[in-house]
């Protein structure tokens, strides 16, 4: 596992959430709306978001418990200079699902073209 894998597994969800509801927020956009696009991609609803963002679980921890969306794979684009669709290790790529989600509705587009209807 490269350092920067190793960097994403240990992140908290706690530690992260915060700054997904004020990059949404800033935008304009709802903290609902975010907890929607993260339980479309996790399956975690909003009791089960914040017990976990209480509980300060990594990001190894909480993607291990997620049922990723089977149409996670349509999310393809760049984020954080990667290409979302060619990172190779589980969990980064899933990381970086979830940045691509929040940053697409923080850009404002439709909830339906988000969630990959």
């Amino acid at each position: 596992m490269s350092t920067h894998d190793e960097k994403i597994a240990k992140l908290t969800f706690g530690g992260v959430y915060p700054h997904y509801v004020a990059k949404v927020e800033r935008k304009g956009r709802t903290e609902a709306e975010l907890r929607q696009v993260i339980e479309w991609l996790t399956g975690f609803d909003e009791a089960k978001q914040k017990e976990l963002a209480a509980s300060m679980v990594t990001f190894e921890t909480f993607f291990e418990q997620a049922t990723i969306h089977p149409n996670a794979h349509l999310i393809k684009g760049v984020i954080c200079g990667y290409r979302v669709e060619e990172i190779e290790n589980p969990l980064s790529q899933k990381a970086r699902y979830m940045d691509k989600l929040v940053d697409e509705l923080a850009k404002g587009k439709k909830m339906e073209k988000i969630l990959r209807q």
